[in-house]
């Protein structure tokens, strides 16, 4: 899933440390660019050194142009030695000997960022398109899904959602309240394929009395995250959703998609993962909405 947090907010002011934050760049970006990245440097490096190469001079049997300075530089870091040039002067075997060092070091930070991406442990956690607001029992209830569409389970899996609104204090100023949602269950033992969960909007709520004209007056969005443990590779998890007052349903629920077949077991249909159905409106929940697609 794509990170919507960062992708929709512009960020002014902020001091920029690009040494500092290379490692973190190089395993963020994606596969292609990180390769990319990795083999730019590593010719980079090597036509610096066949300047310097072409400036101290020194390398038998090349031409003494840049082509076979190149191609010599790339062979001494590549410890391939081919034989047909090599260095006759001491200045080239200095920078021989320099080359080595920093080829030895590229090497290594080359493989640690490969291994590091290579072993790291992504979430492939689905959100339900839309937040449903719907009477449970008689008490409405907010409700949305997620699920892991990987084979492995999450082991431990905590999910938490907060409701931020703009609020305008006494003195005039916009406001960015964050307050947290009770859940009628924030855990589970183990995240598979589907899990709904729910939030009865009482008194205690920050929905509490609140219609969707209200909640679009204030700007409400609902930032979920989710974190547990990967049962195959036993490392941790974690995944972001935000929801917009335009992805939230009022007046409809999910659709079930656990079901009993007749020889008595049970049917996951993922087909209904984001499937939304209008309820009526009632007496505690006078506010139904088109369902939304």
């Amino acid at each position: 899933m794509a990170n919507r947090f960062e992708d929709e907010i512009v960020v002014v002011g902020a001091r920029a440390h690009p040494f500092r934050d290379a490692y973190h760049v190089l395993l963020r970006m994606r596969w292609h660019w990180a390769l990319t990245a990795i083999a730019g440097a590593y010719l980079g490096i090597n036509a610096i050194f066949a300047l310097a190469y072409l400036e101290v001079g020194g390398i038998a049997g090349g031409n003494g142009t840049f082509r076979d300075a190149f191609f010599f530089s790339v062979q001494t870091m590549g410890t391939i030695g081919y034989g047909s040039m090599y260095p006759a002067s001491p200045a080239a075997n200095t920078l021989v000997v320099a080359e080595s060092v920093v080829g030895l070091i590229l090497t290594a930070l080359a493989t640690g960022i490969v291994f590091a991406r290579f072993s790291q442990t992504t979430s492939k956690l689905v959100f339900s398109k839309n937040v449903t607001i719907s009477p449970m029992n008689g008490v409405p209830t907010m409700s949305f899904r997620v699920g892991n569409d990987r084979a492995s389970t999450i082991v431990e899996a905590v999910v938490r959602v907060a409701l931020i609104r703009t609020e305008k204090t006494e003195e005039g100023h916009i406001f960015y309240r964050i307050l947290d949602l009770e859940l009628a269950r924030d855990r589970s033992p183990a995240l598979s394929r589907s899990w709904t969960v729910l939030h009865p909007i009482t008194e205690k709520s920050p929905f509490y009395g609140r219609s969707p004209e209200a909640c679009d007056l204030e700007e409400v969005e609902l930032t979920v995250s989710v974190v547990g443990t990967d049962d195959t590779s036993l490392q941790p998890v974690h995944a972001r959703h935000r929801y917009t007052t335009d992805e939230v349903v009022w007046g409809a629920r999910l659709a079930d998609v656990l079901s009993e077949l007749p020889d008595g077991k049970l049917q996951l249909d993922l087909n209904h993962f984001h499937t939304v159905i209008p309820t009526a409106p009632t007496e505690t929940f006078p506010y139904p909405r088109a369902a939304k697609d």
